[in-house]
C-alpha cells in the first residue's frame, strides 16, 4: 500500500485483525512552565531540572515496552502512530525528542510514514526548534491555542498571546509541517458568542488541517473548581455551550472540514490517526508518568509521580501502578460507544468480525428507547448517532455499558 504524505491514510482501510496486531505509542511529558487553572492532567510546574533524568527513564521504559510487546518469534510489534502528549512536550530539547524517537524505532517496527505528533504550547516554539523537530521525524503538531482572545487566555492561565499562536503556525509551515492541529475551548468564564465567532474566524484564516474544540469541564482539584464554588467565575451554561458547538460545526463544515469525531474536525484525509486508535479501541502503549495502556486484553497505568517513575526505572523496575483485565463483554461495550463518538460511527460487519458475535445480538434491547427517540441512525452497515444524538450521546453510551 503506497502512503504518500505523513499521517494521511485511513485506519478503516486496514482489516481489523491486522490493526489489532499493531500498537500505537503515547509518550507522556509532564513538564509545564505554569499549570493552567482548568488543568487536571498529570503535569507539574517547577520541575524542569528533571527533564534529562526523566528522558533517560523514558528511554528505559520504551525498551521494556518493546520487549513486552514483541511477537512470540521475537520480531518487534508494528507501530503506526506515536504521540508526545503532556504537559508541554515542546519543553524538551530537539536532541531529547530525537533520542526518544530513535528508541521507539529500535524497540518497535515503526512505519516509515507513521504519524508522529507532538503537542506544543505556542509560546514555547522557536523557528530553529521546529526545523529540528521536523528533521527528527515529527510530522504533525498539535498547538494548544485555546482562544484568540487575550483576556480569555489570561483567565485560563495560559502563558501565550494570540499573536504567538499565529507566529507558531507560520514558523511551523516554514519548517515543513503540513499537518497541524489547533486546540480551542468554549464555555469559558466570560466567553460570549462574539468571542467564539472571532476565535473561529481567526483560526480558519490560518487553514490548519485539523481543529479540536472542547467544552470546558470544571474538574475537582483545579483552581477553576474552587473559584466556581466560591462564585468568583461562572462557566458558560449548557444552552450557550450547545449553541457554540452547533455554530462551530456549521461554520467548519461550510469551510470544508469534516466533523469525524464529536470534538474533532479535519480537512478530508487529515484525521488524527493516533486518536482514531483510541476511538476504534485498538491497542496502545502509554509510557511516562501517569500514562495509560490498552494491550493484551489488559488496561494498565504507570505511577503518577515523575520522581518515583525515575527511581523505579533507574532500578530497572517496571513503573506499573494499576492493572485490570478487560473481559470480552467490556471490550465489546467500549468498542461500541467509542465508535459511536465518531462521525462514521460503528461499522457493524467489523464489530462482528472482531468479536465473533453480531452487534444486534450483543446490544439486545438496550438501545430500543434511544432508537425510538431518534438518537441513532443506520446506513450501509454503519450505526451512528443522529444529529440530535450527538448532543445527547451520553444517553446512548450509558446503555452500552456492561451489566
Amino acid at each position: 500500500m503506497a502512503i504518500a504524505t505523513p499521517g494521511i491514510y485511513k485506519i478503516d482501510t486496514f482489516p481489523v485483525q491486522e490493526l489489532l496486531e499493531t500498537v500505537s505509542l503515547y509518550l507522556h511529558i509532564p513538564f509545564c512552565h505554569t499549570r493552567c487553572y482548568y488543568c487536571d492532567f498529570n503535569t507539574y510546574a517547577g520541575i524542569l531540572p528533571l527533564r534529562e533524568p526523566y528522558v533517560r527513564a523514558l528511554l528505559t521504559e520504551i525498551d521494556m515496552a518493546g520487549r513486552m510487546a514483541q511477537h512470540a518469534d521475537g520480531t518487534p510489534r508494528r507501530t503506526r502512530t506515536i504521540f508526545f502528549g503532556g504537559g508541554t512536550p515542546s519543553l524538551l530539547t530537539v536532541g531529547q525528542v530525537t533520542r526518544l524517537l530513535d528508541s521507539c524505532r529500535q524497540a518497535f517496527a515503526v512505519d516509515q510514514e507513521a504519524e508522529i505528533t507532538l503537542e506544543a504550547n505556542p509560546g514555547t516554539l522557536g523557528p530553529e526548534q521546529l526545523v529540528g523537530l521536523r528533521a527528527a521525524g515529527v510530522n504533525r503538531l498539535s498547538l494548544g491555542a485555546q482562544s484568540f482572545d487575550a483576556q480569555l487566555l489570561e483567565t485560563l492561565g495560559r502563558i501565550h498571546s494570540p499573536e504567538e499562536i499565529v507566529q507558531a503556525l507560520y514558523n511551523a509551515r516554514a519548517a515543513g509541517f503540513t499537518s497541524i492541529n489547533l486546540d480551542f475551548m468554549f464555555g469559558l468564564p466570560g466567553q460570549t458568542m462574539r468571542h467564539w465567532r472571532e476565535t473561529l474566524d481567526r483560526a480558519l484564516s490560518l487553514r490548519p488541517e485539523h481543529l479540536s474544540l472542547y467544552s470546558l469541564i470544571i474538574e475537582e482539584g483545579t483552581p477553576f473548581y474552587t473559584w466556581t464554588h466560591e462564585g468568583r467565575i461562572t462557566p458558560g451554561d449548557e444552552d450557550l455551550c450547545a449553541d457554540m458547538y452547533e455554530y462551530a460545526d456549521e461554520r467548519l463544515q461550510a469551510e470544508g472540514y469534516e466533523n469525524y469525531e464529536i470534538s474533532n474536525w479535519a480537512l478530508p484525509g487529515r484525521q488524527s490517526q493516533h486518536n482514531l486508535t483510541y476511538w476504534r479501541n485498538l491497542p496502545y502503549l502509554g509510557m511516562g508518568a501517569g500514562a495509560h495502556s490498552f494491550f493484551g486484553r489488559r488496561r494498565f497505568s504507570t505511577v503518577l509521580n515523575p520522581q518515583e517513575y525515575i527511581r523505579l526505572l533507574n532500578r530497572q523496575q517496571r513503573p506499573e501502578a494499576e492493572s485490570e483485565t478487560i473481559e470480552p463483554a467490556q471490550e465489546m461495550s467500549e468498542t461500541a460507544f467509542l465508535g459511536l463518538r465518531t462521525a462514521m460511527g460503528l461499522h457493524l460487519p467489523t464489530f462482528e468480525q472482531r468479536f465473533g458475535v453480531s452487534f444486534t445480538h450483543f446490544a439486545g434491547q438496550r438501545l430500543r428507547l434511544v432508537e425510538e427517540a431518534g438518537l441513532l441512525e443506520q446506513k450501509e452497515g454503519w450505526l451512528r448517532l443522529s444529529k440530535r444524538g450527538r448532543l445527547l450521546g451520553n444517553e446512548v453510551f450509558l446503555r452500552l455499558l456492561p451489566d
